[in-house]
């Protein structure tokens, strides 16, 4: 196969090409590693390449493949890890200047999930400082969009969503806390799984806010999503909020298909404040979702505003936390945007706020659970407007706080599950993403939603040219 052609392939066909040895794993590393050295210099979604290490693990799976061991549908395929997940071979920063020289002595639950699976881990990549709104650090680099350079690759996951979509890596692991694995996913025209919290681990990842913090994966399709999630998905000990329930066959279920399933849509709500464009790829897709046999109802969405009205804060409370150690002892290393969260946290937020979020919180879990008993699955979109300019994001957001709020951060206060598809592109050839929303631990059925979607349409297949 033509090297310029393998870095697009899914992560599920690589698999399989792997699994028949029509590809091997010291292959695929390799030119995935050159095409890195060529390429992120632009991109700038590294900040730490394992080049040989990965190289060292592509020999190992080669060997295990070869003798006819299979570990599953991760062996031998190349992924990236955000640097906010631990790992004891390789520093963890969290974005953060002041950890950027951090070497933690074990690995985060996620990390070691993914090779035991037999995931060959190409390195770590960049994020806002410390996953927190829309700045990296001064002294960091500012990840591309592979799409159009000077376009946002979104936050906080942003080198997770360039690298994914320039062919760095064949999936990626994130965090979303208000929208960290939705925003990049729908900016770089991918699919991203923010699971139900405490359907993954968070053992070994820096925490923004601990209630909210949720890990998943970014990808280029919902079979490889489901492929990430199979891995990674499931209780685990050093995580006392981890979910107990069993995992579900999440890639073999996949051709279980839709039909009959019931998708809600709120066609006023949706379209508030929101760019008809987006509205519009909404729409189609909730018609593409129908050709696979779905059922298409409307139903009318709880609004969100009184509990957002104290995220930010909340989140800021939870943040404070976080950052005891290092904050405000060592306040000048901090940048300006995690800053000002921090100071928010000490100056704004009191007692009483916090307690009133969290009965707001209650109140809409709860609003939103009577909407699910009429419907399986929500439609909506990611972001309100088109994708902006990096040069564009600090006035935006003081502008229009809740661009990102209104859709997404809902779904971290409840610990709801959703996945976010490409559904089309804006008047300047930038990705439109969109989302669906499910139950609690319905996971098998958004990754069903999406791999069905995907059957009907091409957008997943389109990459940037590079």
């Amino acid at each position: 196969m033509a090297d310029q052609a393998l870095p697009f392939l899914s992560l599920t066909d690589l698999s399989e090409r792997l699994r028949r040895r029509e590809l091997s794993p010291v292959e695929v590393t390799q030119v995935m590693l050159d095409r890195i050295a060529a390429l992120d210099g632009r991109i700038a979604s590294y900040v730490t390449v394992l080049a040989d290490r990965a190289m060292a693990q592509a020999r190992r799976t080669e060997a295990e493949i070869v003798a006819g061991l299979w570990r599953g549908p991760l062996h031998g395929v190349p992924v990236a890890l955000k640097d906010l997940c631990y790992t004891s071979f390789a520093p963890t920063s969290g974005g953060m200047a002041i950890h950027a020289k951090f070497v933690p002595d074990y690995d985060a639950t996620v990390v070691a999930r993914l090779e035991r699976a037999g995931a060959i881990t190409l390195g770590k990549l960049a994020m806002t400082e410390g996953a927190a709104s829309v700045g990296h650090h001064p002294t960091m680099r500012v990840p591309k969009n592979p799409w159009g350079d000077p376009y946002w690759s979104g936050a906080s996951s942003s080198g997770s969503g360039a690298a994914t979509a320039a062919g760095l890596c064949y999936g990626s692991i994130g965090s979303d806390t208000g929208g960290s694995i939705r925003v990049p996913a729908a900016a770089n025209g991918l699919t991203g799984v923010k699971p139900s919290w405490g359907r993954v681990s968070r053992h070994g990842i820096f925490a923004l806010s601990e209630s909210m913090d949720h890990i998943g994966p970014i990808t280029r399709t919902a079979a490889d999503a489901a492929a990430m999630m199979a891995a990674i998905a499931g209780h685990d000990d050093n995580d006392p909020t981890s979910l107990v329930d069993p995992v579900p066959d999440y890639l073999g279920a996949l051709g279980e298909g839709i039909a009959g399933v019931r998708i809600g849509v709120d066609e006023d709500f949706i379209s508030r404040d929101c760019d008809p464009a987006i509205v519009a790829v909404v729409m189609a897709a909730c018609r593409a979702l129908a050709d696979k046999g779905a059922r298409i109802l409307p139903i009318s969405m709880p609004d969100p505003d009184a509990m957002l009205a104290g995220w930010v804060g909340f989140c800021a409370a939870e943040c404070a936390i976080a950052h005891r150690e290092t904050w405000p002892s060592r306040r000048a290393e901090y940048g300006p945007e995690l800053n000002l969260m921090l100071d928010m946290a000490q100056q704004q937020v009191t007692a009483a706020t916090i307690a009133k979020t969290n009965i707001e919180r209650d109140k809409y879990r709860g609003r939103l659970a009577a909407v699910f008993r009429d419907v399986d699955l929500i439609a909506m979109p990611t972001l309100l407007g088109p994708l902006p300019l990096h040069a564009d994001l600090e006035g935006l957001f003081a502008e229009n706080p809740i661009m990102m709020a209104r859709h997404m951060s809902p779904f971290d206060m409840t610990g709801s599950p959703t996945i976010t598809l490409h559904g089309g592109f804006d008047g300047n050839a930038m990705p439109i993403g969109f989302q669906l929303v499910g139950r609690h631990l319905s996971e098998d059925l958004l990754l069903r939603a999406g791999h069905a979607y995907q059957q009907v349409t091409d957008w997943h297949t389109q990459h940037p040219a590079l």
